[in-house]
């Protein structure tokens, strides 16, 4: 769903960008105030993961793909502010580094997947976790969430691209929400069996921070976690499907794909293929193990940044609430 250069026109653009770079403000605030410095090093472990994960397009129809969102997930883990730092790091490295994601369109992804996906599921999954209780609850909720922050992710695209003149409301709206209900169903699952596996591991993640367990270290969770987004990228991106996303399949479908323009400013690593390395295999690996680097780091320093080492770990706003 990233949307690229040329989709949007400028008064689109200009308009999803300052609400993006007002959400993400709002978030930077927060976390700022409520961000324990201890779990400061999980965002960054967070983003890598999500970058990972994104490369990882999954098959949903015939010539159509989707990948993970990553809103919920993250903010089930960390807030709702966190996911939305996190993935806004994510969609900038992405962008600025692999051209994945038009620069002019960078506040509109931004607004659809970091701050709608983050926020909005965040709304739809904590009054869900309410009602059912316990660790099959929290996966059931989030499960859910994700896949509704998706397919409201993909309405808020099919909205831009109306105002911008791509397409009639009216025909583009079935077209992305219809796909992204299916992609929505691999984002459900991939949010559930991750969640599932933290909850065995160290369930206290899914616990706001009690006196109990806030001095316990996440070293050795931080460790697995990179190790796990960089096996992610080495071993199992090339492996993805090459199929268009559902942005891409409607615009090809509806006939605004020629729309599309090239890249503002050149990336150092267009289209995931690092430069100079024979074999696309290779090349897509080494990219996304440094893509993975970058913004384990760049969300890492974002929330290093924000969280003043001399707030107290103890205080009753460290837990990952709006």
């Amino acid at each position: 769903m990233h949307i690229p250069d040329g989709f949007l026109d400028s008064k689109t653009a200009v308009a999803t960008g300052v609400l993006a770079a007002a959400g993400l403000g709002v978030a930077l605030r927060h976390a700022r105030r409520h961000l324990p410095p201890r779990r400061v090093p999980l965002l960054g472990l967070a983003a890598a993961f999500v970058f990972a994960a994104q490369m990882l397009n999954f098959p949903v129809l015939a010539g159509t793909s989707g990948h993970l969102i990553g809103g919920v997930l993250t903010a089930v883990l960390l807030g709702p502010s966190a996911a939305v730092i996190v993935i806004s790091a994510v969609l900038i490295v992405q962008c600025l580094m692999f051209a994945d994601g038009g620069i002019s369109a960078l506040g509109a992804n931004i607004f659809n997947m970091a701050i709608i996906g983050g926020t909005l599921g965040w709304a739809i999954y904590y009054p869900v976790s309410r009602v059912f209780k316990g660790r099959f609850g929290t996966v059931l909720a989030a499960a859910f969430a994700s896949w509704c922050s998706t397919v409201l992710a993909a309405v808020a695209c099919a909205g831009e691209l109306t105002v911008a003149g791509k397409a009639r409301w009216s025909v583009v709206l079935p077209a992305m929400a219809g796909v992204h209900m299916l992609i929505g169903i691999g984002e459900g699952l991939i949010t559930a069996l991750v969640l599932s596996a933290v909850a065995r591991a160290r369930p206290e993640l899914l616990q706001p921070e009690r006196p109990a367990t806030a001095r316990r270290s996440y070293g050795t969770v931080l460790a697995y976690g990179v190790l796990i987004a960089l096996g992610l990228a080495l071993f199992v991106s090339p492996l993805a499907s090459k199929w268009p996303d559902g942005l891409d399949k409607t615009a090809e479908v509806l006939g605004f794909q020629t729309r599309a323009a090239g890249p503002i400013m050149p990336a150092p690593i267009p289209d995931y293929a690092m430069p100079g390395i024979h074999g696309s295999v290779l090349a897509t690996s080494i990219a996304g193990a440094v893509g993975t680097v970058v913004a384990f780091v760049l969300a890492w320093l974002l929330a290093r940044t924000l969280a003043p080492r001399t707030r107290t770990e103890n205080s009753p706003s460290s837990s990952p609430t709006p």
